[in-house]
């Protein structure tokens, strides 16, 4: 555009361009704590483990379902995502306890994961117990069978192996920081499946009972946790433990010297 002067030119200056504002800085928002307010419609990605244990009523296999879906967030000012579980899932007439509080337990389990503490919830349950004495179900780190406290427990511990082996989790079910997350996503983007722990960190499936990862040597097996063999059943070869009292076989055919 032409500019007519019509006065005496006594200085000039250089116009500066304009710069644009800078953007604002996009509020934190730690996409492990943010509330999912229920399941998304459609189709979710879901694991489906078959978990084997034993107890008082003898050896038993039951079914699991945990879906998961990628949460954003925000994260030292930069948008990321990451993968939680949002909801569990046990199949009815798996068990002979009543339906209505496994029911319960898996509803209560999927509104803790939209809300951010499932890891917390899951933890407490491995603190339940009752008075049929221990469950045998999966082993430790130095390849001995692990003994819990109750059904609840020896299922709550498998959740947690399924979330380890998805990245959610660490081997000794404490939470795996954000940060790791979201390489681990990243991770799947890139390569068209889910990180996975080693291949020898670990001693196998939770349907075979060997799951957790191996920290030690086997020089320490003197140390591993769980009752003491107190023979070997008359029905199958397999060791005797004493439960409620009474040698009761652990191996899988459920026979006790109590009947």
């Amino acid at each position: 555009m032409t500019v007519e002067i019509t006065s005496k030119i006594v200085g000039y200056r250089i116009k500066q361009q304009e710069t644009a504002a800078p953007s604002p800085a996009l509020p934190e928002e730690d996409p492990l704590t943010v509330r999912i307010p229920s399941r998304p419609e459609g189709t979710l990605e879901a694991v489906s483990e078959k978990i084997s244990y034993v107890g008082a009523e003898g050896r038993k296999k039951v079914y699991l379902l945990v879906s998961f879906m990628p949460v954003e967030g925000v994260v030292g000012g930069k948008r990321v995502v990451i993968e939680r579980p949002v909801e569990f899932f046990f199949p009815s007439g798996q068990l002979s306890s009543e339906h209505q509080w496994i029911t319960a337990t898996m509803r209560s389990l999927s509104l803790a994961a939209r809300g951010g503490y499932v890891t917390q919830a899951v933890a407490d349950l491995r603190k339940v117990a009752w008075d049929k004495g221990l469950v045998r179900c999966g082993t430790n780190r130095w390849n001995k069978p692990m003994f819990h406290d109750s059904e609840v427990a020896a299922i709550a511990w498998s959740i947690q192996q399924i979330l380890y082996r998805r990245g959610f989790l660490d081997q000794d079910g404490n939470q795996v920081p954000v940060e790791s997350l979201v390489e681990r996503y990243a991770h799947r983007m890139q390569h068209g499946h889910a990180w996975q722990p080693p291949a020898d960190d670990t001693l196998g499936e939770v349907g075979s009972g060997a799951v957790e990862p191996i920290g030690q040597a086997a020089s320490t097996t003197d140390q591993a946790s769980g009752p003491a063999v107190v023979g070997h059943c008359p029905e199958c070869r397999g060791e005797l433990i004493m439960m409620d009292g009474c040698p009761t076989c652990y191996a899988g055919c459920g026979w006790s010297k109590c009947g």
